[in-house]
């Protein structure tokens, strides 16, 4: 029989034991997260602000970086206060918080990069319908669906986290509370969570990814139809962005999640991890940004406006 133990908090080894690495990591993930806070925010205020950025691909994007903004605090908060810490302590209810937020932005980020692959693919393959089927209206529906749906998940997802029991080892490794390093201290409960968590990981995974393969092959096909040279390049050029960006996101996350959690693997993952959770937010505006003409344009003007306003 196995002695569980009552958990009222956790704590997180973090990136390293290393003392005289604490403050230098502190300084580096506080620049990043200034950064990737700047960098969304800027970029959605600049598609309010804009008459030029108010289709349907800067609508999305819009949401893209407000999850992002989310997605990147919910982890870096915790960390930037447990490197300069002692106690690198987590509550239990802290940690399933954590968990719960980290599973639900996951699964809302991953469907609305489906759902900008879709929208690329609706303005390229049938411009003529595009106004009509992708209208306001249209656009709040397929924006809604990856965050109740996401949300949705992670609470069932959360509640089979609560279903772990732990046998004294309180001790996660990991710099904030992430699924596979909770299994692999975990002594009950464990073979559900991790075959569900493969599971939904891979289907989610593999459904997405199969709307923005799907998608953009069918725009792959429709472009090299295409006559005209200029139209070819301008149809690649506006995928380009959005595909750099699931290839990061989507390579690190099946990377992490789609592999047993053994000893090896967690520590891979605290890379891997930390690549998706604060450096593509980070990277993300200055993806969509320094790639796209419109963009690039509206922050002139806005910048224009302002030094004027001045």
């Amino acid at each position: 029989m196995l002695n569980f133990t009552d958990v009222t908090e956790f704590i997180l080894l973090g990136l390293t034991s290393r003392q005289d690495l604490q403050v230098l990591f502190f300084v580096v993930f506080l620049l990043v997260y200034i950064v990737t806070l700047l960098g969304n925010i800027g970029m959605i205020i600049l598609i309010c602000i804009s008459p030029h950025l108010q289709s349907p691909m800067y609508f999305f994007l819009c949401h893209l970086s407000f999850v992002d903004i989310w997605f990147s605090s919910n982890v870096i908060s915790k960390m930037l206060e447990n490197l300069l810490s002692e106690a690198k302590n987590i509550s239990y209810v802290g940690c399933l918080v954590q968990c719960y937020f980290f599973i639900a932005l996951i699964h809302v980020e991953v469907y609305i990069l489906a759902v900008m692959a879709f929208d690329r693919y609706m303005a390229i393959c049938h411009p003529l319908l595009y106004d009509s089927k992708m209208s306001r209206t249209a656009c709040v529906r397929l924006i809604s669906v990856p965050y109740v749906y996401g949300f949705s998940v992670s609470l069932m997802c959360t509640l089979w986290t609560y279903g772990l029991y732990f046998c004294g080892n309180f001790e996660i490794n990991h710099f904030y509370c992430a699924d596979p390093p909770l299994i692999k201290i975990a002594c009950g409960g464990v073979h559900i969570k991790e075959y569900a968590m493969i599971v939904i990981a891979g289907i989610n995974f593999t459904y997405s990814l199969s709307v923005v393969l799907i998608s953009y092959t069918l725009i792959v096909v429709a472009v090299l139809h295409m006559h005209s040279a200029d139209g070819r390049k301008k149809a690649f050029s506006t995928c380009g962005s959005h595909l750099t960006a699931v290839t990061m996101f989507y390579g690190t996350l099946i990377f992490m999640y789609l592999r047993q959690p053994m000893e090896e693997s967690v520590e891979q993952g605290k890379m891997v991890a930390m690549f998706y959770t604060t450096v593509i937010p980070m990277l993300n505006p200055m993806i969509y940004s320094l790639r796209n003409k419109d963009v690039k344009e509206a922050a002139n003007k806005a910048i224009i406006k302002a030094n004027l306003g001045w």
